[in-house]
Order: C-alpha cells, then structure tokens, then sequence
C-alpha cells in the first residue's frame, strides 16, 4: 500500500500520522527541525509545546475544550493520552511537563511499525508522486512551502501574531507575599485546588504597573509585519493594556476566587497566576503574560509585581507570526484543497487556534486520508460534537461578508457557539457562583448531547477507535 506523507511533525502532524498508522496503512512523517529550525522552536523533538503547556480546561460537563478533551480520549488520541500521562497540577486545567510530553509522543510514533520520520524541509509543493499529502505545518510554516500554498491557491494567506509568555523559577519566587492557590480552590487531573501561584496587587501597586507596563520598548515590527492582526484569544499583555486601564484585571489579573492566606483580611485589586510549567514543579509559567516587550524590559516590570521582585526567567516572552488559510473558501468537508485534492490540511494552518484544537482536526485529517487511501466511506463527525463543531467552522461556519469587503473568517477556539443550539435545555438548582443555573444548564445539555451523539457515530462504524 502507497503510504501517505505528513509535512510537519507538531500536534496536528503527529496526531495525523498516529491515526493513520493505527487504520493499517503505511505513513511518513516529514519534520524539517533540525535541519532548519524556526523562531519559535527550542528543540527538535515532535510535539514541542512553545507558546504554554496547557491544554486548558479538562472540564468535560460545562467546558468546550474539556468536552474535546474527552471526544479525543473516545476517539483514541495519542496527544491526548500522552498528555494524560505527562499531566503536572494546574488545578481545573489539564497541564503537562513540555519535555516529558514531546518525549512520550516522539517515542510512540518512532515505535510504531507503520510511521517512518524523515528529517528535512519539504521546499515548495510536494512531489507529484505523493498522491496523499496532510499539511501539518502550523503557524510557522517553512516560506517556501507557504508561497508554493499560496501561488496555489490563487488566495493570500490572512495572518496574525501568536505571543509567548514567560518562565519563572518557583525557587526565586517570594512566598511571604505569593500563596498557592486555584480559582475557586477547584481541582483540576493531577491538582489538588492549589495549583496556581497568586501574587496580589493593590489598587496603587496595579495602576503602578499598568503605568510602567504601557511606557515599556516593544520590540519593533518588521515591515511585513506591520498590518498583521493579532489573534484575540493570545493578546500580548500590553496590548490588552492599551484597551484599557482595567481590561487586565478583568483578562489574566483577574482577583475573583483567590484569597491571601498571608493577609486574609485584605481583598486583593489584581492577581497576577504562575501555572506549573514542568513535571518537577521548578517552573511556573506566567498565565496570560504573553508579550512584545524587549527582554530587559520584561524582567524590570515583571520584577515590580510583588513576590517577583527577585524573580529568576527560564524563558522571556516573545511574539511570533503565524499564518492560516482562508478556508472555508480553499478546503472541501474533509479538509481537502479545492484546488489540489491529493493536499489535505490539518492544524492551526486550517484557522483552529490552540493546542487540542490543532491535534483534534490532526485526528480527523488522518482518518479522513486513511479511510480515503482504504476506499472506504468516513462520514465527518456530528455538527453537535466538538469534532463536528470545530470542523464546521473551519469548512464553512463563519459569517461571510460581501464580496467586495473584507474576508471574515478567522482563527477560533473551540467554543459552545460553534454548537447547534438547544430550545429548551433543563434548569438546574443551583448555579457554581460563577455562572446561573440556566447557563450551566445549556451546558451540560451541549455536553451530553455531544458525547451521545459521538457514541452514536462511533456505534455505526463511522470511525473505530485508534488503538
């Protein structure tokens, strides 16, 4: 059997390969680091997590991305296995050790019979004799191969910047200011509801560091760069600033849920999280903190938050380019471009944005290719499933405007207004102090129907689960 080929060897890609080896048919997986690497990656290791290490929230009853958490568990995932075996405390949010985590996934493919890694960049179109291709290349796709998409297409791919936070030593963090602590001491896999680090801020000390924050040197755009929008889901800390003075304590300083157990008295103005980053808990990343600030700059204002004025960075932020396809224009329902059919994309190229949103259109780009490959008939996932949810959006769910304006279609998270709505979902007692009863009612109607409707899918032998 003629294998097929997967360009790019980070979430999407190594989740593609796994489901396509585990249908029985033959995969080679292309990954072009170390022979060249890119701006983000520090390593050459498959499924290297850059900007953060969590997954977000392992919440399957009321929380989209929990709710993908738990199809791709259903559905044989090997991302989401390996993320379950690399998981670090988080509380509510699933969370892994990056190294260990690129490790468990590198050894599986390289283990597995059927998947077979080549080193080197695919430079432009892939040959013509490789009659099934997916895409995986995700946001830093190597120039070549984007131009080769591009002239391709006949469209311009639409952009935007993705930003990185930075890494704190836990051992240079004061804990007679800081405490342990999760949001409403919930419990996340691996946590114990006090898996967060909180450094308080007072109202005087916040508009302190709102100040120094805003006047801090940015790192300058490159020209290209200039009119390229940022994606709202991953704003760099200081643009969210410049919205507003108090736009950060309601995004990432939010203080809701917390208190110091060092003064419990006294009701803090603004938090600012570190999230374990590493299995050893040696590393603490800053939630939210992604950033353009030059690196001296970074470590002065961060160093004004208090318990971080002795802070020590494993890593500053930093801001990086990515690109993604127009693609409910360029890609048919299973992912293929209209324009060159033996090319099929996956991952953040296709406008999902995060981690287990990559790796999920990853496990349906693979399945797609197998069962393609096989001559066997594959139905897409329900519209009502996260799968189906996410796929819909990348295929065709957004808003198109006029043919003379703007294009409207851009990057997304998965989220409950990508679901086909209930009428009348039921009312519960009780809300969690967060949201009403009826809002967490919505949700855990969306949530059991999805899982129902996945359970069908599977029960009619659309798709059997990856081993």
């Amino acid at each position: 059997m003629q294998p097929i080929h997967v360009i790019g060897g980070g979430l999407a890609g190594s989740e593609a390969s796994w489901q396509i080896a585990a249908q029985g048919v033959p995969v080679i997986l292309h990954e072009m680091r170390p022979v060249r690497m890119t701006d983000a990656h520090k390593t050459d290791g498959l499924a290297e997590l850059v900007c953060s290490n969590s997954f977000r929230s392992d919440d399957c009853q009321t929380n989209a991305v929990g709710l993908l958490h738990e199809e791709m568990r259903r559905l044989g995932s090997l991302i989401m296995r390996m993320g379950d075996a690399s998981q670090v405390p988080a509380g509510g949010a699933l969370a892994v050790d990056r190294d260990e985590f690129s490790a468990r996934v590198g050894e599986a493919l390289r283990s597995h019979p059927l998947v077979t890694i080549e080193r080197g960049e695919i430079a432009g179109l892939p040959p013509e004799e490789w009659d099934s291709v997916v895409v995986a290349t995700g946001p830093l796709t190597s120039p070549a191969l984007a131009d080769a998409i591009r002239s391709l297409s006949g469209e311009d791919a639409l952009a935007f910047f993705d930003a990185i936070a930075p890494i704190v030593h836990r051992e240079s963090i004061d804990f007679s200011v800081a405490w342990f602590q999760s949001r409403y001491d919930k419990a996340g896999p691996g946590g114990t509801g006090s898996d967060y680090i909180n450094c308080p801020l007072d109202r005087e000390q916040y508009g302190a560091f709102i100040d120094t924050l805003l006047a801090g040197d940015k790192v300058s755009f490159h020209e290209w760069e200039s009119s390229t929008p940022y994606f709202d889901g991953c704003l760099p800390i200081e643009v969210m600033a410049a919205r507003g003075r108090e736009t950060l304590r309601h995004g990432p300083m939010k203080p809701f849920g917390l208190t110091n157990p060092n003064d419990p008295q006294v009701k803090a103005y603004a938090v600012v999280q570190l999230r374990q980053d590493n299995k050893l808990g040696s590393l603490f990343n800053m939630v939210g903190f992604q950033t353009k600030l030059k690196h001296g700059e970074q470590a002065r204002i961060f160093r004004t938050i208090p318990g971080l004025q002795n802070a020590e960075f494993a890593r500053l932020g930093g801001l990086h380019r990515n690109t993604f396809l127009n693609s409910p224009r360029l890609l048919d329902t299973t992912l293929r471009l209209k324009a060159m059919p033996r090319l099929r994309f996956a991952g953040q190229m296709t406008g999902c944005e995060g981690y287990v949103e990559s790796a999920a259109i990853g496990l349906l780009a693979g399945r797609f290719a197998a069962a393609e490959r096989k001559g066997e008939a594959f139905a897409p996932p329900p519209p009502t499933t996260a799968h189906g949810a996410i796929l819909g959006h990348i295929t065709g769910g957004h808003i198109e405007t006029i043919d003379a304006g703007p294009r409207s279609f851009q990057p997304m998270n998965v989220n409950f207004g990508l679901f086909p709505p209930i009428a009348k979902p039921p009312r519960e007692q009780h809300g969690d102090g967060r949201y009403s009863d009826k809002t967490i009612a919505r949700k855990r109607a969306l949530t059991d129907r999805a899982l129902a409707d996945l359970s069908e899918w599977i029960g009619n032998g659309a798709l059997d689960a990856a081993e």
